[in-house]
């Protein structure tokens, strides 16, 4: 029987996201020792990841909510100092028990487990020892703890992502790293770490391909496609420079096992190239991804920069949620200077509102890589308000619905999107905003200042979500 053209494809995944250090809290408890991200997280004036949304003490009844909604897919991050507390040693008997049942609980409410090996947490000790990833000792390290979650879960997990993020852990490189002071005013550094992990996630990837049969390896990068401000010509060359250096630098890696040239030169230029070893680009062409996970929130618009913006100026966040207080915007002279898009609305925190993006990248990345793509993140920052126990977020849904109609048109254009794991499932620490910008579709009654009792509360979104899953995407097409 033909495919309903108003509904998602057979066999679609539906679910949701979370990260380890963003869901979990449960930071130094049960053996687990600190992260990067559970010391770059305190003292912010926000909430930390100590608690965080506690789902190491409430996966169960978050698992019940996932199959409540009609989850077929769940993602979510380990955590690598859960697991080797120190980054390498002996296992934490106490994390892998917490990661064997929450998988385990997954597959036995036809959950698929969808993990991230890295999101952004390195663990302290490794930091403290070597650097972390500025370090090339941190590839073995990582290659190691890759192996070790392979060879465990390869039975029932087929799908990896191996590294989550690459291009904004360039762009936010001293927000999602812990850099030492004697690295701070070396731009070269990001660029370095990007590498070392290059070389180890195509490692992972070989260890996917060699040790789980049927395995896939993948990456979830955090993608915008970049519009130029207006037709001139500066400014179209503007744009692909851009395209060069923050979406190919990654792709072209995942898929061609090169960096692409025009980026490559003007890096060298700047002198912020990576220093590429013997044999590197010959391991990260041995260990090409299979699949593509896209995180988008939001397009891009850049122009190139005058006489006046000439300078190297790097991305800052909107810290306040009051529309028009973004921080810098990221300049490389000669080459790119992002603005905000005169042509597009934003949400509070300056992020720029694009369900048409969607379609755009989803067509531009199909066409250059020919792969399939999961949707791994995409969703609306809001101040959520309870009340009488309920949040009524239509603004997130009409968020979704445009989102999602936008991926349906893509498919239907012939691109291959295999599932939407929205960002998130529960409210989550927001890396730069706490818990005053939430995302979730199940609501968790904290804020930045008091844990109350963290309880669950499903939104408006959440039964909206459990009615597009049932229809598998026609509910969508109900107003038109």
């Amino acid at each position: 029987m033909e495919q309903d053209k108003k509904q998602m494809p057979a066999g679609f995944l539906w679910g949701a996201a979370t990260s380890a250090y963003q869901a979990e809290g449960a930071a130094e408890e049960d053996g687990k020792k600190r992260s990067q991200m559970d010391v770059l997280s305190a003292g912010t004036g926000f909430a930390d990841a100590s608690v965080a949304s506690d789902h190491y003490h409430r996966y169960k009844e978050d698992i019940v909510l996932m199959k409540e909604c009609g989850f077929t897919a769940y993602r979510f991050s380990f955590s690598w100092s859960r697991i080797f507390p120190d980054g390498t040693g002996e296992v934490n008997a106490k994390g892998i028990e917490f990661y064997d049942d929450l998988i385990n609980r997954l597959v036995a409410n036809g959950i698929k487990p969808l993990p991230t090996i890295y999101h952004y947490d390195m663990p302290m000790a490794l930091v403290e020892k070597y650097d972390g990833w500025i370090s090339r000792q941190s590839i073995e390290d990582f290659v190691s703890y890759s192996e070790f979650l392979i060879r465990r879960y390869g039975d029932r997990i087929k799908d990896w992502l191996i590294i989550n993020e690459q291009s904004i852990i360039v762009e936010f490189w001293k927000k999602k790293n812990y850099i030492p002071e004697k690295y701070r005013n070396d731009p070269q550094i990001k660029f370095q770490i990007n590498h070392h992990m290059n070389i180890a996630q195509a490692r992972v990837s070989r260890l996917i391909h060699q040790l789980v049969p049927d395995g896939r390896s993948g990456a979830a990068i955090g993608y915008a496609p970049i519009y130029g401000l207006d037709s001139a010509p500066e400014n179209m060359l503007a744009m692909l420079n851009a395209e060069d250096l923050k979406n190919h630098y990654f792709l072209d890696i995942y898929f061609h096992g090169t960096y692409p040239v025009g980026a490559s030169h003007y890096l060298q230029e700047k002198g912020m190239a990576p220093v590429i070893e013997k044999d590197d680009m010959e391991i990260i062409r041995s260990g090409k991804l299979d699949f593509l996970g896209v995180n988008y929130y939001a397009s891009k618009c850049v122009r190139f920069p005058d006489a006046a913006h000439n300078v190297r100026t790097e991305a800052e966040s909107n810290l306040s949620g009051k529309k028009g207080e973004m921080g810098a915007y990221e300049t490389m002279p000669d080459f790119y200077q992002y603005i905000k898009n005169p042509n597009a609305d934003t949400n509070d925190w300056d992020w720029t509102i694009d369900p048409m993006g969607m379609e755009y990248l989803l067509r531009d990345i199909y066409q250059r890589y020919h792969i399939p793509i999961m949707i791994t993140e995409n969703g609306l920052g809001a101040r959520d308000v309870l009340v009488d126990g309920r949040v009524h977020d239509d603004y997130r849904i009409d968020y979704w619905k445009k989102h999602l109609r936008a991926i349906h048109r893509a498919i239907q254009m012939g691109v291959e999107v295999q599932g939407f794991l929205p960002w998130s499932f529960i409210d989550v620490l927001s890396t730069s905003n706490g818990y005053q910008k939430r995302y979730g579709l199940v609501y968790v009654n904290r804020d930045d200042g008091d844990l109350k009792d963290l309880a669950r509360i499903k939104k408006d979104s959440f039964y909206w979500y459990q009615r597009v899953i049932e229809t598998n995407g026609a509910s969508l097409f109900d107003d038109i």
